[in-house]
Formats: C-alpha cells, structure tokens, sequence
C-alpha cells in the first residue's frame, strides 16, 4: 500500500543579513541591514511501491499465518481448560457420591449399635461388643466428616476453575453416569483423526508454513526496488508583497519521481538474514514433528489408561457382588450369635472398601473415556 505524509512548517529570521538594493540610477547593490521576516510552508508526500521483490504480498501471508497459529494456540487453550472443568467435575461427583457412601455406613452401623443395646438390655450383649459399636458409629461420622472435606475442597476446585468467587454458588447438578462399557475406538484410528484436527497440530503447520514465508521475505534483498513517489507543497514568506493566502495558492508546486534501488553489496546483511529464515524453518519442521510424536503418545497412553480403567471397574463390579453377599450372610450369622461383632465388622468394611474401589474406578474409566472423545473431536459433556 501507499504511504501519505504531511508536514508544515513556521519560521521567524531576524538579524544582520546581505539586501539588495536599487539607486536612483537603476544600479543594484548590496547592503547590510537588519532584517526580520518570517515564512510558512507546508507540503504532501506519497510514495507507492511498484516492486519490492515480493516481499509485501509474502508479509501479508506471514501476517494472515501467524493469526491462524494465534486463534489455534487459543483453541489448544479452551481445550486444555474444558479437560481441567471435566476432570474436576467428575472429582465432585466422585466425592459427593463417596459421601453418600460413608452416611449410609453411618446409619447402618447406628442401626446395629441400637440392637446391641437392646441385647445388652436383655442380657445377650457383652459391654464389650456395646463399646465397638459405639466406636465404629463414631468411626464412620469421622469418615463422614473427612468425605465432606473431600467433597468441599472438590466444589473449591472446580469454582476456581471457573474463577467464582465463591465455592458455594456452584449448582451441581447430578449427572447421569451410568454406562456401559464399549470395545474403545483403536489409537492409530483416533491419531489420524486427530492428526488433521488437533489445534496444537495446526498451529505448528502454520507456523512452518510461516517459516516459509519468511524465507521468501528475507531473499527479496536479493531484488531491486522500484518506488514511484509524489510530492505536493507550498510556502508564504514574508519578504514577498502579497498576502498569505495569495501566496499560498499561488506557490504551489508538484513533483513525480521513480525511484529505482538495486542491490549491489550489503555486508552480506541478505545472505545471512536468508539463512537464518531457512534455520528457523528446519526448528519449525522438527516442533511439527515433535507436536506429532508427542500427539501420539498422548492418544497411547490415554487408550491404555482407559483400557486399564476398563478392567479395573470390572473386577470391582466383581468385588462389590461378592462382599455384598458376603456380608448379607455375616450379618445373618451374627444376628443369630454365630459371629463376633469383629467379623460383621471386618466384612462391613469389605464391603465399604468394595464400594468405594467401585465408584473411583467407575468415574476413573469416565473421565479416560471422555479424554479419547476429546481426541476423537467429541465435546465433552
């Protein structure tokens, strides 16, 4: 494009200066005087590059590059976030759900303090067996009390996350999270899907791209420079008889010119800017390949956690059916006096364990799952 500029000037003289005068005879003659006069000038120039070596169309390239790399650098960002939301999410349900766990232990364990109390009334109960279950009773509402700090400093988390000042305006609302585990999508597959949609992927090919472009910027040092400039002005002086508005209009003058530059010699400034271009272009290709390699491990590692999380959250399904009948029949056994209250205890806290091993292994496999969707350009919900 065009440049325009404008300048104007005021200027006051005054001092001892040569003046030409005229005598009676028409002789002119230098004389000595003091002087004041004062002047105004003002003046509009242009110049219009005809060729540059393509340097401008290869800057506006660049240009239009890096800004793509920018809004790709800003979506890997909204991405990185919207992982950190999930995960954090999914921590609160964990421990909200956790929570629930250890106040249904609670009145369970409330529930057989009260029997016991009752057979210790009638006779059947040692003060002993009283004694563990009162302990156990005030053993689960520390767990309560320790699942309700889990959970709050969960809410903490993810209302800084979402910078609220305030952990308690959070509304969770609970999700459904029931499921049923499906053969997961190959990683070579998800790599290539990723490969052309991953925006860390693509702002490195931008900016190779870019690299490029600035290798065609530098070598346009090689080429002449052709300019075609214009210039436009006027001036009013106050050793001249008319006024400033006569002047103005009448001193003005324009002027066209082309300019043409040629290379010749410049320290070999061009030659080491043109390698220094190519070097970053060679760095650009080798962070392209890194971006890639390490887009690949990612998507490995997420597939085989998922796949571990998978088989984790089965054995525990296994885990809970097995302790759940188990303490169906300790508790029958110890209702009918066949069993110390140490194994009904012992089996209640299998069981609790079971179910806690359930549930973070249920929303483990969620959030790896939901870490492939992410791969696979599924938004995650």
């Amino acid at each position: 494009m065009p440049n325009l500029n404008g300048s104007a000037g005021q200027n006051w003289r005054w001092g001892r200066n040569s003046v030409t005068e005229t005598d009676k005879d028409g002789n002119q003659y230098q004389v000595y005087k003091n002087t004041y006069n004062y002047g105004t000038n003002a003046s509009l120039s242009t110049e219009i590059p005809l060729f540059t070596g393509f340097e401008l169309p290869n800057q506006y390239a660049l240009a239009k590059l890096n800004f793509k790399a920018a809004i790709a650098d800003l979506e890997k960002a909204k991405e990185d976030i919207a992982i950190q939301v999930a995960s954090a999410y999914l921590k609160v349900l964990l421990t909200q759900e956790l929570k629930q766990v250890a106040i249904n232990q609670v009145e369970l364990s409330k529930e057989q303090s009260n029997r016991i109390a009752r057979l210790f009334e009638v006779g059947k109960a040692s003060p002993s067996e009283v004694a563990e279950a009162k302990a156990r009773v005030a053993q689960d509402e520390l767990s309560v009390t320790q699942s309700d700090n889990d959970y709050q400093l969960a809410l903490l988390d993810l209302s800084q996350l979402l910078e609220l000042s305030n952990p308690h305006l959070l509304s969770i609302q609970k999700a459904d999270t029931t499921f049923v585990t499906t053969l997961l999508t190959p990683p070579d597959e998800i790599y290539q899907y990723a490969l052309t949609n991953k925006p860390e992927i693509q702002a490195a090919q931008y900016r190779l791209l870019g690299s490029e472009k600035s290798i065609r910027i530098a070598q346009s040092g090689f080429y002449p420079k052709l300019n075609l400039g214009g210039n436009w002005g006027t001036g009013f002086s106050s050793d001249l008889k008319n006024n400033f508005g006569t002047q103005m209009r009448e001193n003005r003058n324009k002027s066209i010119a082309f300019s043409l530059s040629v290379p010749l010699f410049n320290r070999f400034a061009t030659r080491n800017r043109v390698r220094t271009a190519r070097l970053q272009h060679f760095n650009q290709n080798l962070k392209l390949d890194n971006a890639k390699k390490v887009l690949y491990k990612e998507i490995q590692q997420a597939w085989y956690n998922a796949l571990a999380a998978e088989s984790k959250y089965n054995s525990s399904e296994v885990a809970v059916k097995a302790n759940e009948e188990s303490f169906r029949l300790m508790s029958e056994k110890f209702n009918n006096g066949k069993a110390t209250f140490v194994e009904y205890n012992e089996a209640k806290l299998n069981l609790t364990k079971s179910l806690s091993d359930k549930l973070q292994s249920k929303y483990e496999y969620l959030f790896r799952t939901k870490i492939l969707d992410f791969y696979k350009g599924q938004v995650i919900e």
